[in-house]
């Protein structure tokens, strides 16, 4: 378990109660760090008990009591990864890992903000919590006024869920004895943690705007489709940026998973296997959380662990809810980038090998369906460093995966009246784009936060593309303010029209007819491919 420092609460507020922001939350008290833009940041707040040892693969339980002051000034544990690849810098990977973040205009009595709930992607296997830092848009729903936190108008959050096998484990021995998509109960238990506490911040919790990137979007559309879409009031609106959907399936057809994961993890021979992999050490259980090969296949899939069909929260197939229209009606918006699949895609030579990679993620794929896909997809223009096949590969697994589900979304939310904006993020970054990647997956997140608060993903976006920052920014700011991306857009930008099924706009230019063409396969097919 994660060692937070304590101290007794008399010593910081007898000698600085305003340099040190403190926030008492009843189960713990918090002392976060007051910023020189106007900004208090609260880092590494647990909001659930650590999900360790009989916790493990529980719905997540309340915060445990914590006396004294808690040093809330660095981020909390991040969750562990499939296959533990990816360590932040910096950041401690552990079990204990349920913590949350908030960013807020230097806390105020006078006004609740509207609430800005960040649900961040990594494909259900990945975690990146600090790699996010919300001062920039909070300043900016400012103006860009620094030091003026009475000109602040967003609080934001931030927060951690399990990933990989701790948190999409799936079979009905998991159900019987704990809980599926515990993952997914993370993301709602934060949810309900700010619907209890974000007023403690300045934090409106009757004006909270979900959004997610990737997996985190994915994620948005289950909390809209959560319980057949049952709306508890928890949100009012909603973005998703490069909406993930995956194949995601019933707890039936994952058994083969579990007893590769009880095998690996040395609890296979057990007469109570949760009972075991609940006795069994961390670093046993990460060493058993890689992916495999879908059943029938010879090669990994992109990502192993998803999300699975329990009946409940996750109800049917995201294609089947949305259509039936059991989603909560709430304004969106979402798009995606110009290349999502360049990022993923198998370096293909030949047809075959587009069809044989497809196959790899959505093994239900058909013959016949995969000659459709080589007239579909045909030899497209070559990107550097690649084989001839690789960009129809990354094609067809973008649309299929990222791009037709969100326009999908789209279509169904504007049949029912709801407004709706599509988007596409095609800012080109001349290093990314020689690296044959073009604009890839999750390329606009460094507009939307500013290039200071995404490491590693800043290149042009403080040189020759800065200047489209602030008006991507603007527009999120707004939806989150107004739940319109046009009430505080830049000043001097175009409007954003909403996206209508008749005419389907995407900010700037229509969606090309031969993409909607496309899409039409892979959403006819998409419950099938059992998305």
């Amino acid at each position: 378990m994660m060692l937070r420092r304590l101290f007794p609460v008399f010593s910081l507020l007898t000698f600085s109660a305003r340099a040190v922001p403190i926030v008492d939350l009843g189960y713990a008290t918090y002392a976060g760090t007051s910023l020189s833009a106007g900004v208090d940041q609260f880092l590494g707040m647990r909001f659930a008990a650590p999900p360790v040892g009989h916790l493990r693969w529980r719905a997540p339980a309340d915060p445990v009591v914590e006396t004294g002051l808690v040093d809330d000034s660095s981020h909390g544990s991040v969750c562990y990864n499939l296959e533990a690849a990816f360590d932040p810098t910096g950041t401690t990977l552990s079990e204990d890992c349920l913590f949350i973040d908030v960013y807020a205009p230097a806390l105020t009595k006078n006004k609740l903000f509207p609430v800005w709930f960040f649900i961040q992607g990594g494909g259900y296997i990945e975690d990146f919590n600090p790699d996010y830092n919300g001062t920039d848009v909070v300043v900016q729903s400012g103006g860009n006024v620094r030091d003026a936190p009475g000109l602040h108008n967003v609080v934001l959050v931030t927060f951690n869920y399990r990933v990989g096998a701790f948190g999409f484990l799936a079979s009905e021995r998991v159900s019987r004895d704990g809980a599926l998509n515990v993952g997914l109960l993370d993301q709602r238990k934060a949810l309900l943690w700010v619907n209890k506490h974000i007023s403690k911040f300045g934090g409106d919790p009757n004006h909270v705007v979900i959004h997610g990137v990737s997996a985190g979007a994915g994620s948005v559309t289950h909390h809209l489709t959560a319980f057949g879409g049952r709306n508890d009031g928890l949100f009012i609106g909603a973005i998703g940026e490069s909406v993930f959907w995956p194949r995601e399936v019933p707890v039936s057809e994952l058994e083969f998973q579990f007893d590769l994961f009880a095998s690996a993890a040395g609890c296979a021979g057990s007469i109570d296997q949760m009972a075991c992999l609940r006795k069994q050490n961390t670093s046993t259980l990460v060493t058993a959380n890689i992916g495999h090969p879908f059943l029938g296949r010879a090669a990994n899939p992109q990502f192993f662990y998803t999300p699975t069909i329990d009946g409940d929260f996750v109800q049917d197939h995201l294609y089947t809810l949305f259509q039936e229209g059991k989603f909560i009606q709430v304004p969106m918006m979402l798009g995606d980038d110009e290349k999502e699949g360049t990022f993923f895609a198998a370096n293909a030579s030949t047809p075959a090998a587009v069809v044989s990679f497809l196959m790899d993620n959505y093994p239900v794929l058909t013959p016949a369906d995969g000659v459709q896909i080589t007239e579909l997809y045909p030899l497209l223009p070559m990107l550097p460093q690649h084989a001839a096949f690789f960009p129809s590969a990354a094609a067809a697994y973008g649309e299929a995966t990222f791009t037709c589900p969100s326009n999908f979304i789209a279509t169904r939310m504007d049949a029912v009246g709801l407004p709706v904006w599509n988007y596409r993020f095609s800012v080109v970054q001349e290093d990314v784009e020689a690296l044959g990647l073009g604009v890839p997956h999750a390329s606009a997140l460094p507009a939307i936060f500013g290039p200071d608060s995404i490491p590693d993903r800043t290149s042009t976006f403080t040189t020759t593309n800065a200047p489209m920052v602030p008006i991507v920014m603007n527009y999120w700011i707004s939806f989150i303010r107004a739940l319109n991306p046009n009430s505080f857009r830049l000043e001097g930008t175009p409007e954003w029209m909403q996206f209508q099924s008749a005419k389907p706009t995407r900010l700037q230019f229509d969606v090309p007819q031969d993409e909607r063409e496309r899409c039409a396969f892979w959403n006819g097919i998409g419950v099938r491919i059992e998305q």
